[in-house]
């Protein structure tokens, strides 16, 4: 099923219109889930991160034990050339994907010999303005290395997030607020948080149970430089109940202020809001 419209995709070495089928019945990440995909946008014109993005696919497909096929300046040049066929307005989502095709003798490893690799573009329009989201505990938790691949953008690690979102939909909320193994704050079900406590902004530091995301990265940078402190420090629900802001960071939406974990409401803050102008003041200078 589609997220988007005006949906574009590489496949077998060139540009197709429309969602076409991709992946056999018997290919390796069809039914023992060796895939992974990255996301990047392309918003009026710009592609902020396209080539890191490229390049996290390929690092994705190499801990899932998929060989990637494509280096990363040639994908970010195929992705470009699809993009050029919608106008520069469209907001677009920018899917890179490998797949595990064949399996070594007993079918669970992946074949190093052969990976599928496709490329989806999806128009799907960025969030409203002043869009915001409500969050709350979940009872599921973030795997550690050593029982899943979360050194990898892998699709067998998303139904576990799709538990903790229908969780916290079910309650009434937007979003999980999500602990690692440790009970400690990792992230959300969707994307990576932060908080804010006397104009200081803090993140969980990662610890190897959540990815922590080349937008969440980004913001760092560009709030540093901006001489706001910023801590990657270890985080409890406690915390972020004491927090004066929270937000949201991520490639599909950039940055979504919170307004309740809980029982604790927020006002959107001033951080959020600068986090964000300087992330597009960004943008626009690397394109």
């Amino acid at each position: 099923m589609a997220t988007g419209t005006n949906i574009r995709t590489y496949f077998n070495g060139q540009w197709h219109d429309g969602d076409v089928p991709i992946m056999r019945a018997a290919d390796h990440g069809a039914w023992l889930g060796s895939t992974v995909f990255d996301g990047a946008r392309y918003v009026n014109g710009m592609a902020p991160d396209l080539e890191a993005h490229c390049a996290r696919v390929n690092r994705s497909a190499e801990a899932l034990m998929i060989t990637p096929t494509v280096a990363t300046q040639e994908m970010v040049g195929l992705i470009r050339e699809g993009l050029a066929a919608y106008p520069r307005a469209a907001a677009v989502y920018i899917r890179p994907m490998y797949w595990g095709i064949d399996g070594d003798p007993t079918a669970i490893v992946p074949s190093p010999d052969s990976t599928g690799f496709a490329i989806c573009l999806e128009e799907i329009p960025m969030p409203p303005e002043g869009a915001t989201t409500t969050l709350t505990r979940t009872r599921f938790r973030r795997p550690v290395l050593e029982s899943a691949v979360v050194n990898a953008k892998a699709g067998c690690l998303y139904p576990n997030n799709a538990r903790m979102l229908a969780e916290a939909r079910a309650k009434g909320f937007g979003n999980a607020l999500v602990a690692d193994a440790m009970g400690n704050v990792a992230e959300t079900a969707t994307a990576n948080v932060f908080m804010v406590k006397d104009g200081v902004v803090f993140t969980p530091i990662p610890n190897g149970t959540f990815l922590a995301g080349i937008t969440r990265a980004r913001h760092i940078v560009n709030l540093r430089a901006d001489g706001v402190e910023v801590r990657e420090a270890v985080l409890s629900f406690e915390d972020f109940h004491n927090a004066d802001e929270v937000f949201l960071t991520g490639n599909m939406s950039k940055i979504t202020p919170v307004s309740a974990f809980d029982g604790t409401t927020y006002n959107v803050g001033p951080i959020a809001e600068r986090a964000r102008a300087l992330y597009w003041d960004w943008a626009a200078t690397a394109g």
